[in-house]
Order: C-alpha cells, then sequence, then structure tokens
C-alpha cells in the first residue's frame, strides 16, 4: 500500500531511498528543503545612498521644469538689480525656507516609504511563518496511518494554498499534493485474494488520491483571475497511477502539465472538455493498459501536446471530437497494440501534429470522420494496420497536409 513519512524522517535523510519511484518520497523532501531556502529576507539600499540620490533626482527634475517654463516664456536674461531690496531678501528668505521644507519633505518621503516596506515585509514574514506552522501539520497528517487522518492533511494543504501569502508557496503545497499521488501504489488487482483488510485499507486511500484529484480539478475549474484558481501552476504527475478520476471541463493554461510515466490502468479518467493551453502538455511514455479514459471534446490549443513513446495497449481512449488547434500533437513512435483508441470527429487545424514511426499493431484505432484543415499531420514511418477512417478511398484525394506511409495509400482503382 502507500507509504508516507512524516516531515521529521524526511529532513533526516541526505539521498533519496533507491526503492522510490518518480514523484516519491524524495521529491517531496526536495521540495521541503527548497520551501525552507526560499525567503532571503527584504533587501533595501543604504538610507545614504537613497537620501543623495533622492535629493539630486528632485534637483534635476526641478532644474528641468525651471528651463523649460523658463524657454516657453522667452525670457533673454535676468535683470541685474544694484541693491537687494527688502522684498527681495524676503522672497530669498521664502526660497531658503521652502527649499529646507521641501528636503525636509523628501526626507520623510523616503523614511515612510522605507518603513512601509518594512512593515510590509514584516507583515509577509508573519504569514509565511504562521504558512510554515501550517503546512508542517499537514504534511504531518499525510503520514498518519488513519486513512481519515490523511484526508484531513490533503484538505489543509488545499486550504494552505489557497491562502498562501505568495505564488511560491501556493505551488509547494501543489507540488507536495501532486507528489502523494506519486507515491508506490498496490492496484486493486495485485491485492491478495480473499483479504478483506487489505481491501479496505486499499479503498481508503484510493478515496484519499480521488480526493487530491477532485480538490486540483475544482480549482483547475475556477476562473484564471479567481484568488483561489489554480490556473498557471505547474502540476507534475510524473509516474502517477491512475485508476480513475474526474478532470472534466478543467482549464489546464499558462504552465507545464507533466502525465510522462504516468499509467492509465483502471476506472475511468474523465477528460473529457478539458483545455490544454499551456506551454507543454507532457505524455511522455505514459501507459494506457485499462479502464477508460475519455478525451472527449478536449481542446489542445497551444504549445506541445507529447504523447511520444506512449503506449496504448488495453482499455479504451477516447479523442472523440478532441481539438487540436494551434498546437503541435506528437504521438512519434507511440506504440498502438491493443485496446481502443478513438480519434472519431477529432479536429487537427494547425500546429503540426506527428505519428512518426509509430506503430499500429494490434487493437482498434479509428479515425472515422476526422478533419484536417490546417497545418500537417504525417505519419512518415508509421508501420503496422493502417488506421481505421484515416486513409481516403481509392481514388479520392488525401486532405491537404496529411503524410501518409506509401504502403498505407489505397490501390490504384
Amino acid at each position: 500500500m502507500i507509504g508516507f513519512k512524516g516531515p521529521d524522517e524526511w529532513s533526516r535523510h541526505a539521498e533519496p531511498e533507491p526503492a522510490q519511484g518518480p514523484g516519491g518520497l524524495s521529491c517531496v523532501r526536495a521540495l521541503l528543503s527548497r520551501r525552507r531556502t526560499e525567503r532571503r529576507g527584504l533587501r533595501l539600499w543604504n538610507v545614504w545612498i537613497v537620501l543623495p540620490a533622492a535629493f539630486l533626482t528632485a534637483i534635476v527634475t526641478a532644474a528641468g521644469v525651471f528651463f523649460m517654463v523658463w524657454a516657453l516664456l522667452g525670457a533673454q536674461g535676468l535683470e541685474p538689480e544694484p541693491h537687494v531690496t527688502a522684498k527681495t531678501l524676503f522672497d530669498l528668505v521664502k526660497l531658503s525656507l521652502g527649499a529646507v521644507a521641501g528636503a525636509s519633505a523628501l526626507v520623510a518621503l523616503v523614511v515612510a516609504y522605507r518603513r512601509q516596506r518594512v512593515d510590509e515585509d514584516g507583515a509577509l514574514r508573519d504569514a509565511t511563518r504562521l504558512h510554515t506552522e501550517r503546512f508542517t501539520t499537514a504534511v504531518a497528517q499525510l503520514g498518519e496511518e488513519s486513512a481519515a487522518v490523511r484526508l484531513g492533511g490533503v484538505h489543509a494543504l488545499a486550504g494552505l494554498a489557497d491562502d498562501a501569502p505568495t505564488r511560491e508557496l501556493r505551488q509547494t503545497c501543489i507540488d507536495v499534493l501532486c507528489a502523494y499521488l506519486g507515491l508506490p501504489y498496490t492496484a486493486e488487482a495485485d491485492l491478495p485474494p480473499n483479504d478483506v483488510d487489505a481491501r479496505h485499507a486499499y479503498l481508503a486511500l484510493r478515496q484519499v488520491r480521488h480526493t487530491i484529484i477532485r480538490l486540483i480539478r475544482d480549482h483547475l475549474r475556477l476562473a484564471a483571475d479567481h484568488p483561489h484558481s489554480w490556473q498557471g501552476h505547474d502540476l507534475n504527475f510524473t509516474g502517477v497511477v491512475f485508476d480513475g478520476g474526474d478532470l472534466s471541463r478543467v482549464a489546464f493554461s499558462g504552465s507545464t502539465i507533466d502525465f510522462s510515466e504516468a499509467t492509465f490502468s483502471g476506472g475511468t479518467v474523465n477528460l473529457r472538455y478539458a483545455t490544454f493551453s499551456g506551454h507543454l502538455v507532457n505524455f511522455f511514455r505514459a501507459a494506457f493498459t485499462g479502464g477508460e479514459v475519455d478525451f472527449g471534446g478536449a481542446a489542445f490549443c497551444g504549445g506541445t501536446v507529447d504523447f511520444s513513446e506512449a503506449r496504448f495497449s488495453g482499455g479504451t481512449v477516447g479523442f472523440v471530437a478532441t481539438t487540436f488547434s494551434g498546437s503541435r500533437a506528437d504521438f512519434s513512435e507511440a506504440a498502438f497494440s491493443g485496446g481502443h483508441v478513438n480519434f472519431t470527429g477529432a479536429t487537427f487545424s494547425g500546429g503540426g501534429s506527428t505519428f512518426f514511426r509509430a506503430m499500429f499493431s494490434g487493437g482498434e484505432v479509428t479515425f472515422e470522420n476526422a478533419t484536417f484543415c490546417g497545418g500537417t499531420v504525417d505519419f512518415t514511418g508509421a508501420r503496422g494496420d493502417r488506421p481505421q477512417g484515416l486513409v481516403p478511398l481509392s481514388g479520392q484525394p488525401a486532405p491537404s497536409g496529411l503524410t501518409l506511409p506509401s504502403a498505407w495509400h489505397p490501390p490504384a482503382s
């Protein structure tokens, strides 16, 4: 089953255990180390540098304004006065007092600004210290044996992410939740037969994992300008085993979404109508070996979508009515060797997609009614059986931009 250590136990080890998989405890330990060292304190210039610089700036600005007005008035020179009158003397005194008052105001302004910065930094430090205390407590809950306590830790971390005083601290909370999903996981099929206790423990911990997925979904459904939205934050699902979960209608935007080496092995993973507009969506070497993964109606509309070397060997993967517009979808060297991969009604409208050296050796791959209306879709070097609905009937031209292996071209009529 899943094991999770408390923060003290992580900090005692300098090197990761060799048995940990991707995204495991070593990842969380690194997050905590980065968390302790990320703040370096407020940096302010020395006041004896700031004040002369402020005075010089004020003098230069005043001189500039004076000479601009002088030029606009068309003045040719000053009229000399052989004797200093009482009025002139009084004006000089007022000018001197005004200069002193202005200098004093400038000093007060600089000091007030520095005091405000120090107060703001102190408030941020207090908020960060409180966040750290709550963070430590929440992470410790994730290390408890009780699934109920772990659930409490999951919700506490999600709440901490919402209340985080800085974007970096929010990202740390999100990283820990994702890292928990990447811990070693025993699938239901691998449980000891007829072991009721093991099954109950599995279901309880599965609930914790699916709660994390649900919380991520709920935060990604919020508008990007919502104070609790997690859009724009990186999500690292490297090596995670997905046996279900609902990520439908979420917006992955402006960030890196990493499903590399993830395994989709059971249940239903719902990604219907999800929007992928980040600069990188990575399914590199992901394994689709069972259950159902549904991308129906999803939109990949920017950046790169990397399915290279992914394995589709079981279950159903649905790209029905999925749109690849303005993004580069890379299925290079992907292996379609079982199950059903359905691109029915998918639209490839820009950015360029490649199935270079992809292997179609089993199962069913369908491109019925797919639309190729922009960019290029390159199957050069693809091997194995022709996907259904991809190759035009004899005598019909291939869609513009669609490149097929010579072996797949229809025979001449």
